[in-house]
């Protein structure tokens, strides 16, 4: 074999060992996507209209989240939160708009105390998403039932779901409790 020939070889397995690698990466870095945000990595794909875009934002919630000083709460705040959650479903039965509104802002206080910003909706949504990644469509649905409850255009029953949707995240929040 000539050199030449053989110099083509290597070259030509050394790039196909180069693509290999890259391919690798890419899908291990997908995978880990995937698997952080959950049916978020979905939606955001369709949301930024395609993987190369929803990953960059997926990467960029990850970096944003990285820089937040998120704390864990001592045992007697989180039951202090537990037992504030167990007043806002009793007056569920006398008020369900004012319960879901006070669940809300439960929800909200929380996750100011646990470190998240709270200045905005999609800010919560972005800055949640991160760790909380597979209860944010019940903080979503739950929202949308709040919204349409100032304009009375919900039902007890619409009202009741949105309680069982913010529970899922409070109770999220609430236990997911591991250091950073």
């Amino acid at each position: 074999m000539s050199t030449s020939t053989l110099i083509a070889v290597i070259v030509v397995a050394a790039i196909v060992v180069i693509a290999l690698t890259v391919a690798l990466w890419m899908m291990a870095r997908r995978r880990h996507l995937q698997n952080r945000f959950g049916p978020e990595y979905d939606r955001t794909v369709e949301a930024e209209g395609g993987r190369m875009a929803a990953e960059r934002e997926l990467r960029a919630r990850e970096e944003r989240h990285d820089q937040l000083e998120l704390k864990e709460l001592p045992v007697e705040r989180r039951d202090l939160y537990a037992a504030e959650w167990s007043t806002v479903q009793e007056h569920f039965v006398d008020r369900p708009e004012g319960s879901v509104e006070e669940a809300d802002e439960l929800v909200s206080r929380l996750m100011r105390e646990r470190g998240y910003p709270t200045d905005d909706y999609r800010g919560q949504l972005r800055d949640l998403s991160v760790e909380h990644g597979r209860t944010l469509e019940h903080y979503r649905a739950a929202h949308d039932v709040k919204v349409r409850s100032t304009d009375e255009r919900t039902t007890t029953e619409e009202l009741r779901g949105a309680m069982v949707h913010y529970r899922a995240l409070f109770d999220d929040l609430l236990t997911d409790q591991r250091s950073r």
